[in-house]
C-alpha cells in the first residue's frame, strides 16, 4: 500500500507545539503520518492519538509508523468523546484533503481524472458528491457553490447541472462547468473547475460546519501551557479558525472609564501567532500544496 502525502509546514508545526517527552499529543488528521512521525522522532516516549476518517490512511500508518500510537477511525470533531476525560499536551489539525486523496483517481476528489463522483473521506458514509449533484434542488446547489466555493457563477452552473442530469462522473461535471461559464472567464481563469469541486468536497464531508465547534472542543482538552496548531488551505477555513481563536481569548467587557475589571473576565488562552505562519521559499519550490497553507497556533494559559 502506498500513501503519497508530504506534510506542509512540518518543522514549523512541530516546533510550535514545544513538544516534550512523555507527552500526550493528538494528530486529528493523521493522513500519511508525517506530523505524527516527526513528533515521535523528536519525542520518542510520547503517546500519539492519531485520528482520521480515511481508513486507508490509518491502515498505511499502522503498517509504516513505529512508536506509541493509538489509532482512531473517526472524525476529529468527536474529540471530546475520543479523549473522554484525558487532557493533552498538544494537538495538530492539517485541514482539507490530502495529496493522496487527490492523487487516487477513483476517490473522485480531483478534476484531473475522469472517474466516478465520490469525494468521501470516510468511505463508510452514504453521502457522495454524485448524490448531491443528482438529487439536491437548485437553491441548495447554489448555496453549496457560493458558500463553500465562493463561485460567482453558481446559479448558471446549478441550472446546467439540473438540466443535464444524471451527472455521474467528474468529466461530465467539468464539461457542465465549462459550458456554464462565460468564454472570456473560462479562457482567462486557471482551473475554472476548482471552486465547484472544492465546494462539493466540503459539502460531502461537512468540513466547515463542524470546524468552529471542533476548535473550541480541542482547546478545552488542552492542559495548561499546551498548544493547538491548525493548518488551513483556503480563506473559508482560515476565517473560521481565526474567529474561533478570538472567541476563546475573549476580552474584558467593562467600559473604558471603569478603573478595574468588574465583568469577571479571565484570559484562559493566548494566540501565539498574531499573523499566520506561511511556507518559506524552499518549501514552496518543493511542494506546491504549501502555497496556500497557513498555520495558526493557540496556547492554553
Amino acid at each position: 500500500m502506498e500513501y503519497s502525502h508530504k506534510s506542509v509546514l512540518l518543522n514549523e508545526t512541530i516546533q510550535s507545539l514545544l513538544p516534550k517527552d512523555n507527552g500526550i499529543y493528538v494528530d486529528g488528521t493523521l493522513g500519511g503520518g508525517g506530523h505524527a512521525s516527526e513528533l515521535l522522532r523528536r519525542c520518542p516516549t510520547s503517546h500519539i492519538i492519531g485520528i482520521d476518517r480515511d481508513e486507508i490512511a490509518l491502515q498505511y500508518c499502522q503498517q509504516h509508523l513505529k512508536g506509541n500510537i493509538e489509532y482512531i477511525h473517526d472524525n476529529f470533531s468527536k474529540i471530546k468523546n475520543i479523549l473522554e476525560d484525558r487532557k493533552i499536551d498538544g494537538a495538530i489539525l492539517d485541514l482539507g484533503v490530502s495529496s493522496h486523496q487527490f492523487d487516487e483517481a477513483q476517490r473522485g476528489f480531483s478534476y484531473r481524472f475522469d472517474t466516478k463522483l465520490d469525494m468521501r473521506m470516510d468511505r463508510e458514509q452514504e453521502l457522495t458528491a454524485e448524490t448531491i449533484v443528482n438529487t439536491y434542488d437548485f437553491e441548495d446547489l447554489c448555496k453549496i457553490f457560493w458558500n463553500y466555493g465562493e463561485e460567482k457563477y453558481a446559479k448558471s452552473i446549478a441550472k446546467n447541472i439540473i438540466n443535464n442530469r444524471p451527472v455521474n462522473t467528474t468529466g461530465q461535471l467539468v464539461e457542465i462547468i465549462h459550458n456554464s461559464l462565460p468564454k472570456k472567464y473560462l479562457y482567462t481563469t486557471k482551473k475554472p473547475e476548482k471552486k465547484v469541486f472544492q465546494a462539493l468536497r466540503i459539502a460531502v464531508n461537512d468540513e466547515l460546519d463542524i470546524l468552529h465547534q471542533a476548535v473550541l472542543d480541542f482547546a478545552e482538552c488542552l492542559k495548561p501551557n499546551a498548544r493547538l496548531a491548525i493548518i488551513t488551505f483556503h480563506s473559508l477555513e482560515d476565517r473560521i479558525v481565526k474567529n474561533a481563536y478570538k472567541e476563546l481569548v475573549g476580552s474584558c467587557k467593562c467600559p473604558r472609564e471603569v478603573p478595574y475589571c468588574v465583568c469577571g473576565y479571565k484570559q484562559e488562552y493566548n494566540i501565539v501567532t498574531k499573523k499566520p505562519i506561511i511556507a518559506e521559499e524552499k518549501e514552496l519550490k518543493e511542494n506546491s500544496r504549501a502555497k496556500s497553507a497557513k498555520l495558526r497556533v493557540l496556547e492554553r494559559l
